[in-house]
């Protein structure tokens, strides 16, 4: 896919000659903008994702964070971090818990090029994961499960400066191509970023064990679709992502040294009519993925595969309904309001994680 990649930096700009009301450049670096914030309006209907350069955010800080949690996903029990009780929307989820929704009907419409390699019916996912709260807490919610504080593990000392610092920077990037998004698609470019402030946005990094899951062809995480607003991921050290548009055609995800990918979830596709549909995506073991667990074997390093990802999303008490100018009859009866939390509750029920 030739997925466009924005250049943050050009949203600086553009906000310094706000405040400085430069006449000269202005006029210029708003064309500059919104030209900008239309590549990213384009690349979330036509595909589903967006690659992105945000200057902010440094290679050193992956790193660093992948470092912390290879050894906490290695010496784990998957038992004192969990919170179950919470539906395990903060602290670990063992491998296991999380089952996809079943989407057999849709795999099957796809030709022998673009299938998945998931099963059907879906079987539980052979990933872990660890949601880490970044971002202020409501003051009153309807929703205290998808709103609680952080799980502190013992064993770390670094890791809550760790979380927070790349959460920080994952939660500001994803308002920044929120904001873009909004502009690019003819909306006030507070659409989204008001109705995000005080969400339940999850630092959620993944962790797959690779001395018990690396085989050829293994899934670590079935076949779906996000539920949340967006996705954004910074650099794994392993490959295995692949992605599919909106038209069906499946792809395996790079993403460029420096880079973020950013992924449309179902709550976007909500606000949106389906003008933005919720990327379908799968992670297996490849033959790339192969490739790079024998060069880890052979020089002793982690073979915990690590995705950096963070989940941005709607707040809770927010209702979810298509709006202007995606608010047609049809897409009203096709997305019927219903508040976020509500959402999220019957994703959570859906793919195993609230067993309430």
């Amino acid at each position: 896919m030739d997925v466009p990649v924005v250049d943050l930096s050009v949203y600086f700009r553009y906000k310094k000659s706000q405040l400085e009301s430069s006449v000269l450049t202005s006029g210029e670096i708003q064309k500059e903008y919104e030209a900008e914030c239309k590549k990213v309006a384009v690349a979330l209907h036509q595909y589903g994702l967006v690659v992105l350069n945000d200057p902010r955010v440094s290679e050193a800080n992956n790193s660093e964070f992948l470092d912390m949690m290879e050894r906490y996903f290695e010496g784990s029990d998957g038992v004192t971090d969990s919170r179950p009780d919470h539906a395990y929307q903060v602290g670990v989820t063992p491998a296991h818990i999380e089952r996809p929704r079943n989407h057999c009907a849709k795999m099957g419409a796809f030709g022998p090029d673009n299938k998945p390699l998931s099963p059907c019916p879906p079987e539980f996912d052979a990933k872990w994961r660890f949601f880490w709260r970044t971002g202020p807490v409501p003051e009153k919610t309807e929703f205290p499960s998808q709103n609680m504080d952080p799980v502190l593990p013992a064993s770390i000392p670094q890791w809550e400066d760790t979380m927070n610092t790349w959460g920080g920077k994952m939660t500001d990037a994803l308002f920044t191509i929120a904001e873009m998004a909004a502009v690019g698609f003819a909306m006030p470019e507070d659409t989204f970023t008001s109705r995000m402030m005080y969400g339940p946005h999850l630092l959620a990094p993944t962790g797959s064990d690779f001395k018990e899951f690396g085989d050829l062809g293994h899934v670590l995480a079935g076949f779906h679709y996000d539920l949340n607003f967006l996705t954004i991921h910074g650099k794994s050290r392993f490959p295995g992502l692949h992605v599919w548009t909106r038209d069906g055609k499946k792809t395996g995800v790079a993403i460029p040294d420096g880079c973020l990918l950013v992924q449309a979830g179902k709550q976007i596709e909500y606000l949106t009519g389906g003008h933005v549909i919720a990327g379908f995506h799968e992670v297996i073991v490849s033959e790339a993925t192969i490739k790079v667990i024998e060069a880890k074997k052979a020089t002793n390093e982690s073979l915990w595969r690590v995705s950096s990802t963070c989940f941005g999303h709607i707040q809770s008490d927010q209702v979810l309904e298509p709006l202007a100018p995606f608010d047609s009859d049809e897409a009203k009866q096709q997305y019927v309001p219903i508040k976020t939390g509500h959402q999220v509750q019957n994703e959570l029920q859906a793919i195993s994680l609230d067993r309430s």
